[in-house]
């Protein structure tokens, strides 16, 4: 059955939502304290990185939080070669992975076989975007797949299984041994692809 894709990115909401929820407890707590981004972040359990990524200033995020407005995920930067975009993408993806709503995120998911297919879908189909900039650059352009072997599934486990802090050395790290892999651009023929097994947003499945 034909699916429909998601959009590069998404929208993490469980993140979203528990920003907000930490906006409007710190002004209801201490109405006259002066709110930062630093305090938001710890009392919402996200890194400080992730609000500025997704509100760029604490007025805008205060401005979406009065008017119950969401935001959607960035399309992930482009740095001109695959290296840089995949760096950045792996930062922004421990980011998210690491924070307080995603490791509760990753629960649920993990007793929930269609809802963990969906989150699989996203991690996938912001790689094709990232590769489908390679064929626009002439650069080789990866198997999806590898990459998420490469790079996604170490984080997965050091992040849910083993409740690990990830470095920034071990992400540049992993794109080295990514982007070095013999096989990298190569589909995989021992293993049905990821792809297979995906949900994706208006999947009638």
């Amino acid at each position: 059955m034909a699916r429909t894709l998601i959009r590069p990115g998404g929208r993490s909401e469980r993140i979203q939502i528990a920003v907000h929820q930490a906006v409007r407890a710190l002004m209801a707590e201490q109405p006259d304290q002066d709110l930062s981004i630093a305090l938001i972040a710890a009392r919402a359990e996200v890194p400080p990185s992730t609000i500025y990524r997704r509100w760029h200033t604490l007025p805008q995020l205060l401005a979406d939080v009065a008017n119950e407005r969401f935001v959607p995920d960035a399309v992930p930067p482009n740095t001109g070669t695959l290296r840089g975009d995949l760096e950045i993408w792996v930062e922004q993806t421990v980011d998210d992975f690491s924070s307080g709503p995603m490791v509760a995120v990753f629960r649920e998911r993990i007793t929930n076989t269609s809802l963990g297919q969906m989150a699989a879908g996203y991690s996938y189909m912001n790689l094709v975007y990232l590769c489908d900039r390679c064929a626009a650059r002439n650069e080789p352009v990866p198997d999806v797949d590898r990459l998420i072997d490469l790079l996604v599934a170490p984080l997965v486990y050091r992040i849910f299984f083993a409740g690990q802090p990830i470095t920034k050395a071990y992400q540049i790290e992993l794109v080295d041994s990514a982007l070095a892999a013999k096989n990298l651009t190569k589909p995989l023929e021992t293993q049905t692809s990821i792809r297979e097994y995906t949900l994706f947003e208006n999947d009638p499945q």
